[in-house]
């Protein structure tokens, strides 16, 4: 599978294989600090000071740091430090969703997930 990459300007520093939202600008990418966040992509294998440029994964399989222990096909979303965890939105409430765990992991593992953006509901 071929990854969709698109190049953007940090809007606050970034880490690598966090979760991007988008900026406070067009052409903008930061990184994502909710699960209500719009979430668009991850952050590639680097780390982004404000300014610089940054690839952004857009489309296609690849790696996200997690915040929390996950099992292979959970929906996956943003925690507060742009760390992908399960999608476990509360009755009512909704939830941007990055994609689907390919494997299993906890805390800290870089693991591997397809990316498909969307949102579920609680």
């Amino acid at each position: 599978m071929s990854n969709i990459t698109r190049n953007y300007e940090a809007d606050g520093a970034t880490k690598a294989f966090r979760i991007a939202k988008f900026g406070s600008d067009d052409g903008q990418a930061k990184q994502a600090s909710a699960s209500s966040d719009a979430l668009m992509g991850v952050f590639d294998e680097l780390d982004h000071a404000s300014g610089e440029r940054a690839d952004v994964v857009r489309a296609g399989a690849c790696r996200v740091q997690l915040g929390g222990t996950v099992t292979r096909g959970d929906f996956l979303t943003a925690d507060s430090d742009g760390k992908a965890v399960t999608a476990a939105p509360a009755a009512g409430d909704n939830a941007s969703v990055i994609g689907r765990a390919e494997v299993s992991g906890k805390d800290g593992d870089i693991i591997s997930h397809v990316l498909a953006v969307g949102q579920i509901q609680g």
